[in-house]
């Protein structure tokens, strides 16, 4: 490419809304449909679970308690005095994203930076970062060099932009008690740089500080990210952050990326508005009701977002779930999955990656580079489907979604039929009258076995025999073509 060539490419997007509505989302996230997230950081030193940095200067509260009877009462000995405890002594990204593969990530994301404002890169402009603190590596570059190792895309997350109104709580003093009145170590203006300086006048604990000295801050710091590491992509945790520090952030990151005229960058963010389609949306912990005509996605935890030792972690069948659910309405899903202090997954979240693995190897051609069909689902359970809640839903026989490939239809049966051995795709009717059309059907496959399925195409709909065999207890998907 020559040196003009370059040029224009690197202006591929001016930092205006105008410009970035132009963005088309690149065909490796619409294809990849399954990501892993190491939420991973010096918030998991206490193993207690998210937003400990910020709950254990509410006094009454359990992560305070904690605290307390650990680590010392945080007017000694605060957030600061945990940093140095993560040691991420047997961290070890090549064998975590080899197996991440294996069980069907196509993607992986790494906490760059929490609302605690620690950055886990050999950051240029702020001290407090993993290279001069805490395990002395620089995390994120270690992640990028596995990721690359094992052909998967790279992301990144950032949750600085909101950090200073999260850390409010840490400048005050207890209200009662032996230490009341006795400043929380965070009012030392020795350790603003970490724990940010007052509010003085917050509109809202959790939106983007107003203080001009934040933003550039949070631009400049997230510049020198991308700069050094080049991801795929990059994860904002909120709504669209800072107006016009964010359209400069967003279109350097799609020119970083760009490849013959187009970005294959992505940038997510979670704000629903219409104007802020500029990127791709991100749906935390919930979904869409509907079949979306750009892609999306959920992110979400299989136990808590930090390491939490009292959590109870979502089965690997409602992972699944989850899963069929978003791509059925063009969506994907990047599962957290929580690493301990050391860097290690515990026996439980191994299992459980390892269920999803089985189930994917079988029946990922479903999933991977589908599209949505014409309907996401049917059945009568799917009416109990809230956006808003992640609950396991108690699936019927009659209970099915869908993707498409080429000219396949792929049918999940979410539930099992207590007794008879068929079941009734009325979706895929031969009547004409059907409202999602006529579709002729000539074979139809059970992917986990290959076996060739009996059927019957009717103006009620598509009656299958079931297979002899498959993985017992999730969905069971037929190749319809």
């Amino acid at each position: 490419m020559d040196k003009g060539a370059k040029k224009m490419e690197s202006k591929l997007f001016q930092p205006t809304w105008e410009s970035l509505r132009e963005y088309e989302c690149p065909e490796w996230f619409q294809n990849a449909k399954f990501g892993i997230w190491a939420h991973w950081g010096a918030a998991s030193v206490p193993m207690y679970g998210d937003w400990y940095a910020r709950k254990m200067y509410e006094e009454g509260s359990d992560a305070y308690y904690h605290h307390w009877k650990v680590y010392g009462h945080p007017s000694k000995n605060g957030y600061k005095d945990i940093i140095p405890l993560w040691k991420a002594e047997d961290f070890d990204p090549d064998a975590l994203l080899a197996f991440y593969k294996k069980c069907g990530a196509r993607y992986f994301m790494a906490l760059a930076v929490h609302h605690d404002n620690f950055d886990n890169w050999d950051s240029k402009w702020h001290k407090w970062n993993s290279v001069n603190m805490g395990p002395h590596k620089d995390i994120i570059a270690m992640w990028k060099k596995a990721a690359d190792k094992y052909g998967l895309k790279f992301a990144v997350s950032e949750h600085l932009g909101a950090s200073q109104l999260w850390w409010m709580g840490n400048k005050s003093a207890d209200k009662e008690g032996v230490y009341k009145g006795v400043p929380y170590d965070a009012n030392n203006p020795e350790y603003w740089d970490l724990y940010q300086p007052p509010v003085e006048d917050p509109e809202n604990p959790f939106c983007y500080s107003r203080d001009k000295k934040v933003e550039e801050d949070w631009y400049r710091r997230l510049i020198d990210l991308l700069d050094h590491y080049e991801p795929d992509m990059l994860y904002t945790d909120g709504p669209f952050p800072y107006g016009k520090s964010g359209l400069k952030l967003v279109s350097h990151l799609y020119n970083l990326k760009a490849k013959d005229g187009k970005t294959q960058a992505v940038y997510t963010q979670k704000d629903t508005r219409a104007e802020y389609e500029i990127g791709v949306l991100d749906v935390e912990r919930s979904g869409l009701g509907s079949i979306s005509s750009r892609p999306w996605q959920t992110d979400t935890c299989l136990g808590d977002w930090f390491y939490d030792v009292k959590a109870r972690y979502k089965s690997a069948r409602q992972v699944i779930d989850m899963l069929v659910h978003c791509v059925s309405k063009n969506g994907n899903l990047m599962l957290s999955v929580p690493l301990k202090p050391s860097g290690v997954l515990d026996d439980e979240c191994k299992l459980i990656l390892e269920k999803i693995g089985k189930w994917l190897e079988k029946n990922g051609e479903a999933i991977y580079e589908s599209r949505p069909w014409k309907r996401f689902g049917e059945g009568d359970t799917l009416r109990f489907f809230s956006p808003l809640n992640e609950k396991q839903l108690s699936w019927s026989a009659q209970d099915f979604h869908f993707t498409r490939k080429k000219d396949a239809v792929y049918v999940f049966q979410m539930g099992i039929p207590v007794s008879g051995n068929t079941i009734l795709v009325e979706s895929l009717a031969a009547s004409e009258d059907n409202p999602v059309g006529k579709m002729k059907v000539s074979h139809v496959r059970e992917l986990g076995t290959g076996e060739e399925i009996c059927f019957k195409q009717t103006e009620k709909g598509l009656l299958l025999t079931m297979p002899k065999e498959w993985m017992k207890g999730y969905p069971i998907v037929y190749k319809v073509w």
